[in-house]
């Protein structure tokens, strides 16, 4: 057992020490499988004209308050400034924040806020869509199926984000780029 041990730890203790290895990994997870995915949700948010980002469209407001859209038939004039700058905030992150993480830029932070939008966002799909009733939208942990939007899905989305909170961007950063530079040490 003891010859067991020592090849094990030969083969898998260096993978132990190789730092950058686990956060560019999550980084270009999140370009490949998340990125396009919340920025094609932020382009239906994108009212007309330039400035599209600042006007957010009527599916903005379904989306994000659907309950409420429907109190008010659908009249966005009868929304808040409140309701506006939810939506605004909203459309904004789906395109900033995969950005800051694919750049390794603001990292840590870009991925709590991440992790925050996730949350809000499976939210809105279960109280706002009334999904808790559905199970593939929920999902259970523990359970055969590994496909329900929230439980299995997003929470291994919030892991890989947890993962950037805990680790940083890694070498290959903006974050790194720009960090301080350590003083020499004294002769």
């Amino acid at each position: 057992m003891t010859a067991l041990s020592r090849l094990h730890a030969a083969i898998f203790g260096p993978l132990e020490h190789v730092e950058w290895l686990l956060p560019t990994l999550a980084r270009f997870l999140f370009a490949a499988v998340l990125a396009v995915y919340f920025w094609v949700s932020g382009m239906t948010k994108l009212g007309d004209g330039v400035f599209g980002i600042f006007q957010p469209s009527l599916g903005a407001y379904a989306q994000i308050f659907p309950k409420v859209m429907e109190n008010v038939g659908y009249d966005v004039t009868q929304l808040s400034l409140f309701h506006w700058a939810v939506v605004t905030a909203g459309t904004v992150a789906e395109f900033v924040l995969p950005l800051l993480i694919i750049i390794g830029l603001l990292t840590r932070l870009a991925s709590l806020g991440m992790i925050g939008f996730i949350v809000v966002q499976s939210l809105t799909d279960l109280n706002g869509h009334d999904k808790w009733g559905d199970g593939l939208v929920l999902g259970a942990w523990f359970d055969a199926p590994s496909n329900s939007l929230i439980m299995d899905q997003r929470a291994l989305w919030v892991f890989l984000l947890l993962l950037l909170v805990i680790k940083g961007a890694g070498p290959i950063s903006f974050d790194r780029a720009l960090a301080p530079k350590p003083a020499p040490a004294a002769a």
